[in-house]
């Protein structure tokens, strides 16, 4: 068939009914992506095939790990960077559409992760059949990356499954199941993973149609006056969760949809040239900056054995009881512990919703249910490969536990505080192993916030840490190691905001207006909210604890509301009162005017704890302190990060900002050491 031509990443064989077996597996890659080199091998052999066609095509992986991962996106960070993107994007076309117009059928045999270029891969083919397995997830995700589908996915997937299906898939970039993508059309038929290759020759000695129900929706829903009108809805709903100017990709993506018309030839030179003018932005160069960020954490867990399966958790608040749930739902098996089994229960209800949430079915639910015990005794120490201590910010306290619980520990197991802001120099001194203990820093909600912070201390041993990496993703979180000073990394950061906020918040400006202050500059939720959220007293006590090494005080309004007993969101009453989990926001006077310096006021204080972070090397390198912030607070991820926004912004600029607001309103806005560092100058 391909006589004289040896293919690198590409393997072929013909079975005895003339139908093509095409197996994807990229040379010297642990997984798929889609090079040039991919596909220009990929052209060469669609090329020679439509010469003389076989009865079928099947494509499937060489890879048991997945499918396709998508475009090689180092390789789309090196067209972006010579001016080359819409070659490569109009290259890709070319070769989806040569495959799209083989004259034979051509079946997509999709098992494990299905991502971007995969699926716009799979949509050229005339069908696609996807394994059942729990591991089978179809997406185009690319809208996070600052991008939208542009090998001519966002032309081809509307006018599947229907526009209103696939536009949704596509703004959200979330993914779907086997069982998902059969429902909405995307996928033709459903098999188990040993029998893809036969199902999909199925389809090809057997063809069938479409639903009737399928090709009406596809038709109606992406003729002219429907786009004309569904188009401006989405706009509307695509604008309350995302600015313009921050996100242009989800706008950039329905005008384009809205503009193409029923010849595929115009909707992928619109497409085409849509996401090359969108990958030149700077939200572009920041997110997929943030995707390789993310990369790095989860490598940083690689390479080690954790040896851990027994998780003790003492302390079954809040924090302790979701961690325990959380390393109960990742398969290992846990121990909670508490005063009385009255602290206990909450935990144990709570685990129960995420775990019928996440898990879904009874068979599934039961075994995760079964792995979370309560242990008021504490027995379960003795038998525990780490133990988690989440008890109240007390240092004498936590100190005491460890003295009492550290002669149960077997000799090879981990003992973690998840203090959110005591330094560990101080919490170690009462350990008499200190170098198996470190600091295992949650966020709340711990089911939602996917940074753990790795803290540190002088007598740490090196194996101890790399095996918390390993368990970190075990349990799917990703790590940032960081030094053990108050506040590590995030609290330290994220602190001055918070004050400073609460500060203007006692000086009359409203809780509302500071909050859309923040959430225009990008933040996911504005402090006021966010101190509510997190708790007042939980705030004013690691506040309290950052206070004298940052130079900061606790501003009146937040002692006085929690001196008063409000804590916020858990209590159902703190700067704002809440219901049903929302937050009451009184009414602004529509004539009110917010302060013109109120962003630097919120913002700066944080780039400015985050430039003293990295002068003082609490994490390794900026790339790891843009990463905890985002991954950890939330911070502006089109923003690149603290470190990334200074740079962008100019650091002379905003130091000079910062002198300003200084002169203004005291010495907390003094620029911090760091700011002459050569680091924030590196791009």
């Amino acid at each position: 068939m391909f006589e004289g031509l040896r293919f690198q990443h590409w393997q072929s064989a013909r079975d005895e009914d003339g139908i093509v077996v095409l197996t994807l597996d990229r040379a010297g890659s642990p997984v798929n992506a889609l090079s040039r080199a991919v596909l220009d091998e990929l052209s060469e052999i669609v090329e020679r095939l439509s010469f003389e066609p076989p009865k079928g095509i099947v494509i499937r992986s060489g890879k048991t790990v997945g499918f396709v991962a998508g475009a090689d996106l180092k390789e789309f960070e090196s067209f972006e960077k010579t001016g080359t993107v819409l070659d490569a994007l109009e290259n890709g076309q070319r070769v989806f559409q040569k495959l799209s117009r083989l004259p034979c059928p051509t079946v997509a045999a999709i098992h494990g992760y299905c991502m971007g270029g995969g699926t716009e891969m799979a949509l050229a083919c005339r069908y696609r059949v996807a394994s059942r397995d729990p591991s089978t997830r179809i997406a185009l995700p690319e809208i996070k990356l600052g991008i939208f589908p542009g090998w001519g996915g966002s032309a081809r997937l509307p006018r599947l499954i229907g526009a209103p299906a696939a536009l949704e898939m596509m703004l959200t970039g979330r993914n779907a199941s086997a069982a998902n993508a059969k429902a909405i059309g995307l996928v033709d038929a459903l098999t188990s993973p040993e029998l893809l290759v036969d199902a999909a020759k199925e389809l090809i000695r057997h063809p069938r149609s479409r639903a009737f129900t399928q090709r009406a929706t596809a038709w109606a829903t992406n003729i002219w006056p429907a786009r004309q009108i569904l188009a401006p809805i989405l706009v509307k709903q695509t604008a309350a969760k995302a600015r313009k100017e921050h996100y242009p990709a989800p706008f950039a993506l329905i005008e384009t949809w809205r503009r193409g018309g029923s010849n595929i030839g115009q909707r992928l030179k619109l497409e085409a040239r849509a996401v090359a003018k969108l990958a030149a932005t700077p939200t572009a160069h920041n997110l997929i900056r943030v995707f390789f960020l993310q990369e790095r954490l989860k490598s940083l867990g690689g390479g080690a054995e954790h040896g851990i399966r027994h998780v003790h958790v003492v302390g079954a608040g809040v924090m302790g009881g979701d961690i325990a749930a959380w390393c109960a739902l990742r398969g290992f098996d846990v121990t909670l512990q508490d005063r009385e089994m009255k602290y206990v229960q909450p935990a144990l209800d709570r685990a129960k919703e995420l775990f019928t949430k996440r898990l879904k079915t009874p068979d599934r639910i039961d075994p995760a249910l079964a792995r979370l015990r309560a242990d008021v005794e504490g027995s379960g120490i003795a038998s525990a490969d780490l133990a988690i201590e989440a008890i109240f910010e007390n240092l004498a306290a936590k100190q005491d536990l460890y003295r009492k619980t550290e002669p149960s520990l077997k000799p090879d197991a981990l003992l973690a505080t998840n203090t959110s802001s005591i330094p560990l120099n101080e919490l170690r001194t009462a350990v008499h192993k200190p170098a198996r203990f470190l600091g295992l820093h949650y966020f709340n909600p711990v089911a939602l916030m996917p940074l753990i912070e790795i803290v540190r201390h002088d007598e740490l041993d090196a194996a101890t840490e790399k095996r918390a990496l390993a368990f970190c993703k075990a349990i799917d979180k990703l790590p940032v190691p960081v030094a053990g000073t108050p506040g590590f990394l995030v609290n330290r950061i994220l602190m001055p905001y918070m004050l400073e906020a609460a500060r203007a918040y006692s000086e009359g400006i409203p809780g509302p207006v500071i909050d859309k202050t923040a959430k225009k500059f990008g933040m996911p939720m504005g402090p006021i909210e966010l101190i509510d959220t997190v708790g007042l007293d939980v705030a004013a006590s690691v506040g309290a604890e950052l206070g004298p090494f940052l130079g900061l005080d606790i501003p009146p309004g937040l002692s006085e509301l929690v001196n008063s007993g409000k804590r916020g969101k858990k209590d159902d009453e703190g700067f704002y009162k809440w219901e049903n989990g929302k937050p009451k926001k009184p009414e602004v006077d529509p004539h009110y005017v917010a302060p013109d310096d109120l962003e630097d006021r919120l913002i700066l204080p944080l780039l400015n704890e985050a430039v003293a972070c990295l002068n003082d090397k609490i994490v390794d390198d900026a790339d790891l302190l843009d990463a905890g912030v985002i991954f950890g607070t939330g911070f502006a991820p089109f923003r690149g990060g603290p470190i990334q926004h200074v740079r962008d912004s100019g650091v002379d600029a905003l130091k000079a900002k910062l002198d300003a607001l200084a002169q203004k309103y005291g010495e907390r806005f003094k620029a911090r050491p760091g700011w002459a560092s050569a680091a924030l100058r590196n791009t």
